[in-house]
């Protein structure tokens, strides 16, 4: 058994050898096939990881609420009244919303700050330690503000990685103390720098954070404001699926404090950013299949040259049939060996493309993305596909005409001339 398969690789080879143009022909069709159609769903897949990454940047599973004006009536009160969220709310409010996990308030002045060495015109923002998390706040030196930094109104600060910059330039911050509006603080802690594709206050790389109940206590929102009033409320749902359940449990409970209906989105303003991350996951998605798509419909257009290749090929070797039965070959084993034959050549030219295809992706990842673009990520199942495909029909355009061909008269097949 042992020779008979030698001899069986050893003679599809040569028999390959012998028809070379045809062989690297067909191969090059299985290749660039397999190529083009990883090379398309990898950019789609990158688009949407991409996308993916930089909305993580900005938080997670992220709603912020804006307080606004009443545009209805609601409970005999009347329409038209301002609506602004105060420092306790988020306690209120929390035993009413199961499926929200984080609720906090927030609030933010522009202020000037000054160090040891520059100033600075910085936005400054309180809220609680679980803001880091939520809204992918990464330490690059020190720590993020407490909960014991919290309660104890402690006066410290974390400093973004540009803010950083503008006060220090490359020198060390922690335990640097910077003035904030004359008041001190020490810096306990600077920003992993990020990308940041959306905002409401400003990117966070160019604020300092510092502990809510110091900042409500130093820098209240100026009059008429009331001194316990906040600028939103951030709320992080306990998982992507429960965002919707979540928003309404909000806007039902502070309805209930405010006295206003809680389908009034100008009182009640929600910025869902896990409704605009599944709006553009469902584009990107499709974009993905819509290449693939193309891809596939390419795939197919060179199909058909690999098969006009193999159909060719087949005819053009009626004689060798002929003779290879007159010297006694069944039609079974001269089958086999235009099988594997087949097999051979999408196994070397499949494997040839998946692994050009996907060094052109590293190749590619090596180099700095745009932002919304994390590379060229292949799908595994798109290049299987595309092998799979291009293999069936390398196989049935080989095997059909082999077959009638095995079948005919020997003596017939011997007259045969290539091309007729």
């Amino acid at each position: 058994m042992g020779m008979t398969l030698k001899d069986l690789f050893v003679d599809t080879v040569h028999t390959l050898w012998a028809h070379k143009l045809r062989t690297l022909l067909t191969m090059f069709g299985i290749t660039w096939g397999v190529v083009s159609i990883t090379l398309m769903t990898g950019a789609g897949e990158g688009l949407k990881v991409g996308q993916e990454k930089v909305a993580a940047s900005f938080g997670k599973n992220l709603l912020i609420l804006f307080g606004g004006r009443t545009s209805m009536q609601a409970g005999g009160t009347r329409a038209g009244r301002s609506i602004r969220f105060q420092a306790d709310d988020h306690l209120k409010i929390a035993p009413y919303c199961p499926s929200c996990g984080h609720i906090m308030p927030e609030l933010g002045r522009n202020l000037s700050v000054q160090s040891s060495y520059n100033s600075a015109s910085l936005n400054v923002t309180g809220a609680l330690p679980a803001f880091a998390d939520i809204r992918s706040i990464d330490v690059a030196q020190g720590r993020f503000y407490s909960q014991a930094d919290c309660d104890g109104a402690r006066p410290v600060a974390f400093v973004g990685s540009d803010a950083k910059k503008q006060l220090f330039g490359d020198r060390n911050a922690l335990g640097e103390t910077i003035n904030l509006m004359g008041k001190p603080y020490i810096v306990i802690g600077v920003m992993l720098p990020k990308e940041q594709d959306s905002s409401y206050d400003g990117q966070d790389i160019q604020k300092i954070f510092i502990p809510f109940q110091r900042m409500i206590a130093d820098f209240p929102n100026p009059p008429p404001a009331r001194a316990n009033s906040i600028d939103r409320l951030l709320v992080a749902a306990r998982s992507f699926d429960d965002h919707l359940e979540c928003k309404r449990e909000l806007r039902a409970s502070l309805a209930r404090i405010y006295d206003c209906d809680p389908n009034d989105e100008n009182a009640l303003y929600v910025w869902d950013t896990i409704e605009n991350t599944k709006a553009f996951n469902q584009l990107s998605t499709g974009m993905k299949y819509f290449l693939g798509a193309v891809g596939i419909a390419t795939l197919l257009i060179g199909g058909i040259g690999v098969m006009n290749v193999m159909l060719v090929a087949v005819r053009e070797r009626t004689r060798e049939i002929g003779l290879r039965k007159a010297v006694g070959a069944t039609a079974g084993s001269i089958l086999f060996q235009f099988f594997v034959e087949t097999v051979f050549v999408v196994a070397i030219s499949g494997g040839t493309g998946l692994l050009l295809a996907y060094g052109i992706c590293a190749v590619v990842n090596s180099f700095p993305m745009p932002q919304f673009f994390a590379g060229l990520i292949p799908a595994w199942e798109f290049s299987l596909l595309s092998v799979a495909l291009l293999g069936a029909i390398s196989l049935l355009s080989g095997m059909y005409p082999a077959t009638r061909a095995a079948l005919i008269d020997p003596i017939e097949a011997l007259r045969h001339e290539a091309g007729g």
